[in-house]
């Protein structure tokens, strides 16, 4: 399983918060050409995306966006990004500490053919995060 190697600062406690974020507000699917998993949150949480674009660099923000009484943004991990990097980082962490949103990112990778076999399920040191 990736370590966060290729993702400067993508361990430990930037790990855990990407999955923890994941967990609470994530949403796993696609365009029907390739998966993508989406955050959409209150502007309120602007630190959050500054800090999801610094350490997951190949995601993308969009917003802020102000429609409908509501104000939010919105960042993608889509493509080969999504399947290289974030894929790898926590395929067997969601499942580790919430099964349902576990069972949301393998439906989304069962639907795009990512296979999760050569990933690990059980984190290394047999933590979750």
């Amino acid at each position: 399983m990736d370590d966060g190697e290729t993702t400067p600062g993508a361990a430990g406690f930037n790990l855990g918060l990407l999955v923890g974020v994941l967990i609470g507000e994530g949403h796993f699917g696609g365009d029907g050409r390739q998966p993508q998993v989406t955050l959409r949150m209150h502007t309120r949480h602007q630190r959050l995306f500054q800090w999801l674009e610094r350490t997951f660099p190949g995601g993308r923000l969009y917003g802020p966006y102000h429609h409908g009484g509501r104000s939010y943004y919105q960042w993608m991990a889509r493509g080969e990004y999504l399947r290289r990097t974030i894929v790898p980082l926590v395929a067997g962490r969601l499942d580790a500490v919430d099964e349902y949103a576990g069972a949301r990112f393998r439906g989304m990778c069962e639907t795009y053919g990512i296979d999760l076999s050569e990933y690990d399920s059980t984190p290394p040191g047999g933590q979750p995060i």
